[in-house]
């Protein structure tokens, strides 16, 4: 055949009285061989170390044309290497859950940072794995990441990020030899839209949060001293999570390795106060210090819950305190360059996200100061009688 096989074109294919082969005309070597009884079978023939092989892929009907030609194309990469799939594997086919395990130990510890190897493995353990993690690595295809993409719809984010991560471990099991090239199944999977989420405390709400920690103080030290530099700082949760007083200087910290490099984040008074407050020992270089000696906080999420519930915000996550710094900035009059270098902004449009906010500043400002002009040009003056004064026509 010149025409690449199609389903339809199988199906239309009729027994002739004898076997026959009808090539693809796409993958050489690729084809479905029609027996006198109209059974329809996918085979492929090509050479394994000069020898003329054929291998039978599978039935038309249990395997459908595109599952066949991927399987065809593994054995043809396997032959290429010399690997005869007739021939009993001296080892077993790599699972998902070994990919998921080679990947997070030999490849994202060499080119990640500590948070997004978290990261990582919580997308793997527990999205990854329980779905598709038995599933050999060769026999996934496109609609077992499409079904896994689909179940975490409710959560589109989650989704995303996962999908991106199964196309990365893919991309590495085609250069680790565990898949033929240019087979990644993630390909062509359509990510769902995101809707930024946009959460900032009001001044009404950030009293109230205050009250609440100043009550916890005792309860959580740590922990309420990294809730209150996170919003006087607009740092990152892992940045106060993980700082050390070593970073800490007399105006500022020196963040040596954040998410966007190293950068210098300029502490305010009151963000000194909560710093010269904490205690600190000569055994312990953290600053959200543990409760074990020598040792800091490392879950904020836990004690978080139980702040922003007695708070009234349960919608709040750690994040928006951050998020929260920089509305408050928009509404002081702060530019939005100035505000993307507190924040640590590589980009001008990961700040460009608050430019809205910019925009009901300048809106309200506008109101303020057309009120006060309006007064006065729009208003009727009183004449001495305590009468308006006649208009002037």
């Amino acid at each position: 055949m010149t025409n690449r096989l199609t389903k339809r074109t199988v199906d239309a294919l009729k027994a002739n009285g004898s076997d026959a082969v009808y090539w693809d005309g796409y993958l050489t070597g690729f084809g479905v061989r029609v027996r006198k009884s109209g059974r329809k079978i996918y085979v492929l023939q090509t050479r394994v170390d000069g020898r003329l092989r054929w291998f039978t892929i599978g039935p038309h009907g249990p395997l459908t044309v595109d599952e066949a030609r991927t399987k065809a194309l593994e054995i043809l990469a396997l032959a290429r290497k010399g690997i005869d799939l007739r021939e009993k594997p001296t080892t077993p086919a790599p699972m998902m859950s070994d990919l998921g395990k080679r990947f997070l130990e030999d490849y994202v510890p060499d080119h990640c940072k500590p948070s997004t190897l978290g990261e990582y493995r919580r997308s793997v353990e527990l999205f990854i794995n329980p779905v598709i993690g038995t599933l050999r690595v060769s026999e996934v295809q496109r609609k077992d990441i499409a079904e896994l993409h689909h179940g975490l719809r409710k959560t589109p984010y989650q989704a995303n990020r996962t999908l991106g991560v199964l196309s990365k471990m893919f991309s590495l099991a085609e250069v680790w030899g565990w898949r033929p090239d240019g087979t990644n199944p993630c390909r062509h999977v359509k990510r769902y839209k995101e809707s930024p989420r946009e959460r900032f405390l009001s001044e009404e709400e950030t009293a109230r949060l205050g009250e609440v920690l100043r009550d916890a103080e005792e309860e959580m030290p740590s922990a309420v001293a990294a809730f209150r530099l996170l919003l006087l700082t607009g740092c990152r949760m892992s940045e106060i999570r993980d700082l050390k007083w070593e970073h800490v200087k007399e105006d500022c910290i020196e963040l040596r390795d954040s998410k966007t490099g190293g950068r210098v984040v300029p502490l305010g008074p009151e963000a000194r106060a909560v710093l010269a407050a904490l205690p600190r020992t000569g055994d312990n270089p953290w600053v959200i210090a543990g409760k074990l000696p020598g040792s800091h906080l490392t879950d904020l999420q836990r004690p978080w819950r139980r702040i922003r519930a007695r708070a009234g915000l349960d919608d709040v996550r750690i994040h928006d305190l951050r998020h929260s710094f920089a509305s408050r900035a928009l509404a002081l009059g702060e530019s939005l360059t100035m505000i993307g270098k507190l924040l640590g902004h590589t980009q001008v449009q990961t700040t460009a996200r608050y430019a809205h906010l910019a925009r009901d500043s300048i809106q309200t400002a506008a109101a303020r100061i057309t009120e006060s002009i309006g007064s006065n040009l729009l208003s009727e003056r009183e004449d001495d009688t305590g009468e308006p004064a006649p208009s002037r026509n």
